[in-house]
């Protein structure tokens, strides 16, 4: 009878055209190279692949995400094709990769967004979202040096899911809010805990936004190329061995950050408390969301200043934020 259901399931998923067909992913990155003149649109081939040069496929094609993301179906349509040709590769120890989004006009940051991180501090979880910013300034790119400043001694590490905004929006509805996003990548919200915690009326912004504070990449994967695990448990004992993708859900994937190596965070984007279409709707009834703008979601538990006793970044120490399917981004601390 299980193995007739199989069968039946199989058909009816084929004669119908399941809509989670597997597709190569898109991972549109920045980049550099000694033999181009600056920062370069491409392609990462597969997670920890080289980089195609979407300029070279087609220079019409704006050099910064921003542009790119602002030109909206026209230029991704054109990212289509390159993602299909077979187009030449450069080796990824030929590049320089940047931050995938540079200098957007917003970088909106959600706190307390993990149930189990407002565990860890013995809080209750929020009813509405929590909202501060960092400045465009302290993003960097998923390989550079993150700096420790003179002015803090209690430098944090925070692995995060962003949210990269792909249309221009005001007053969105939850219902709506996929639509105006391009992608995710990931982040790390470094954190000066006593500029956070202590100094400054303990507002959050001084804390969250020194130069380097806010590394991003390696790429931004579009929306529809994140294929979560939710309709994969749905039918399990189907999918085991099916070449079928499933459903796209950047709200079940696993987050993690290393220092040193050792795991300090480890959660899954399942344990947001308020997703993506949620802030989407919230921030946007505040302020316009324009193309390149990115949302930082939110941090697993795990952070150091929570240990007993605390811990804090120092120099030489290597940390390491990663998102199954979107990447990880490794910064050295100066």
């Amino acid at each position: 009878m299980l193995v007739s259901c199989r069968r039946l399931l199989t058909t009816l998923l084929q004669a119908q055209k399941w809509p989670f067909q597997p597709s190569r992913n898109m991972r549109l990155v920045q980049f550099q190279a000694p033999h181009l003149m600056g920062p370069h649109l491409g392609l990462e081939s597969g997670n920890g692949g080289g980089v195609i040069n979407l300029n070279a496929f087609d220079p019409t094609l704006p050099k910064t995400m921003m542009e790119f993301l602002e030109q909206g179906e026209a230029t991704l349509s054109v990212a289509r094709r390159a993602l299909a040709a077979q187009l030449p590769v450069l080796p990824r120890s030929e590049v320089t990769f940047l931050a995938p989004v540079t200098r957007p006009d917003k970088v909106v940051c959600v706190g307390m967004n993990y149930v189990d991180h407002c565990k860890e501090q013995n809080v209750p979880v929020p009813k509405e979202p929590i909202i501060f910013s960092k400045f465009a300034s302290s993003i960097v790119g998923p390989y550079d040096e993150v700096i420790l400043p003179p002015e803090s001694q209690e430098v944090d590490w925070e692995v995060e899911l962003a949210v990269v905004i792909g249309k221009k929006g005001k007053r969105i509805k939850a219902t709506d809010a996929m639509a105006h996003v391009a992608g995710f990548t990931v982040a790390h919200d470094v954190s000066a805990r006593d500029w956070q915690m202590r100094r400054n009326g303990k507002q959050w912004l001084l804390g969250k936004t020194f130069d380097t504070f806010c590394p991003l990449g390696p790429a931004l994967v579009t929306k529809d190329s994140i294929a979560g695990r939710a309709q994969r448990h749905l039918y399990s004992w189907w999918y085991q061995g099916s070449t079928h993708s499933r459903q796209h859900d950047p709200h079940n994937l696993k987050i993690c950050c290393r220092v040193n190596g050792e795991v300090v965070q480890s959660s899954n984007t399942n344990q947001m408390v308020f997703k993506t279409e949620e802030l989407i709707a919230w921030v946007s009834q505040f302020v316009t969301l324009y193309p390149g703008d990115v949302i930082l979601t939110g941090t697993p538990p795990g952070v150091g200043v929570f240990r007993k006793p605390p811990v804090f970044l120092k120099k030489g120490d290597e940390v390491q934020c990663e998102i199954e399917e979107l990447g990880i981004i490794i910064n050295k601390v100066v």
